[in-house]
């Protein structure tokens, strides 16, 4: 019998093989090239390995929360007025307000404006969210968290300590620190007027959800909070997922109208274009579209909201189905049509090769 907590025998063989192949092809007078390539094959390996290492004591121990706050506190000490200048969304009784935190996050504050009562969208730092809630004069009675990672997550102990009769929304399969009500793929959370309708979006993280604010009931357009899963010209990492999964995932924000309004969880949107212009150089959209950020961001304003008809015309990571874009990025998946194993190709062939881009 196996000694418990070690592999099975079958394992240990394999893994005994293997190594007496590299022991072979790296003392080989004839394996140069053998050995670069386990050379190279071993440090990927490492890579992967270290990564997944460091990605679980950051979202599974107290390490990943003492990182978090070292992150709130440099970034308040960097940026004590927040990193970018935001401009809230006023709509027939409703206010959309952007909370720029840490050094790119934004939280975002939903205020019914006539009840007088707010929701908070992935509070990362609970003094910058309380600040505003006193400006606003309104009563927080509701945390809706994307995912669980600590610069989305970080303020829901405070927040949910200082306003007694809040709530915390998530997905209960994603770990949410203070969780209290679990929400499922288009549960709605009713607070005064607002009618906001989660939906699960998993790739970014297991339970991923993004938050839907229905604009029918103040005559105004629909509000997307899309945490880590959409950004400006860009997506998220599949940290949890598979292409597969995260292409599922954006088909079904794509299947909402084109003036949804896009409130993602982070500012990258000058470098998220600089990638779309790598891939796509003679998209006109993306072109007008970077001119108007940079001069946003000169200014260090804010780049939120764009539209998602916006993004349809310039977001990379939306136009898998374009034939422009698997022209432009050369001989791979082939035709896509219907062929979602296809466009998962292209979809991760375009995180590869924003991952090299950013690198540079």
């Amino acid at each position: 019998m196996a000694w418990q907590g070690w592999p099975a025998p079958g394992l240990w063989v394999s893994g005994c093989g293997l190594l007496l192949l590299a022991f072979v092809l790296l003392l080989s007078p004839r394996g140069c090239r053998a050995r670069r390539g386990l050379r190279g094959l071993l440090m990927t390996r490492s890579r992967r390995l270290l990564f997944r290492i460091g990605y679980s004591l950051y979202t599974r121990t107290w390490l990943g929360y003492l990182f978090y706050r070292q992150q709130l506190r440099r970034a308040r000490n960097r940026y004590p007025k927040g990193h970018s200048k935001t401009q809230p969304r006023l709509f027939n009784g409703v206010k959309v307000l952007p909370i720029p935190v840490l050094s790119d996050n934004y939280s975002y504050l939903i205020i019914d404006t006539q009840a007088r009562l707010a929701v908070v969208v992935d509070p990362s730092d609970p003094r910058a969210v309380q600040a505003s809630i006193e400006k606003e004069g309104v009563t927080l009675v509701a945390i809706l968290c994307t995912h669980k990672h600590w610069d989305h997550s970080g303020g829901n102990r405070d927040l949910s300590r200082r306003h007694r009769d809040c709530r915390v929304y998530g997905s209960p399969q994603d770990g949410i620190p203070y969780l209290t009500h679990p929400l499922c793929h288009q549960d709605v959370v009713s607070v005064g007027r607002l009618q906001i309708r989660a939906l699960a979006t998993p790739g970014h993280t297991q339970g991923h959800l993004v938050y839907l604010l229905d604009g029918e009931p103040y005559k105004g357009p629909s509000c997307l909070f899309s945490g880590d899963l959409l950004f400006l010209s860009g997506c998220g990492r599949t940290f949890e997922g598979t292409a597969e999964t995260m292409l599922s995932s954006l088909d079904t924000v794509l299947g909402l109208g084109d003036d949804t309004l896009l409130w993602p969880g982070h500012e990258y949107a000058e470098e998220n274009l600089g990638f779309a212009g790598v891939v796509e150089p003679e998209n006109l959209a993306r072109e007008r579209k970077m001119q108007w950020v940079q001069r946003q961001r000169m200014e260090r304003k804010s780049t939120c909201p764009s539209t998602l008809g916006e993004e349809r015309a310039y977001n990379p990571f939306l136009r898998t189905h374009c034939l422009a874009l698997q022209e432009a990025l050369g001989p791979g998946p082939g035709p896509t049509g219907d062929d979602g194993c296809s466009r998962a190709q292209l979809l991760e062939e375009l995180r590869r090769l924003k991952d090299t881009h950013k690198s540079k």
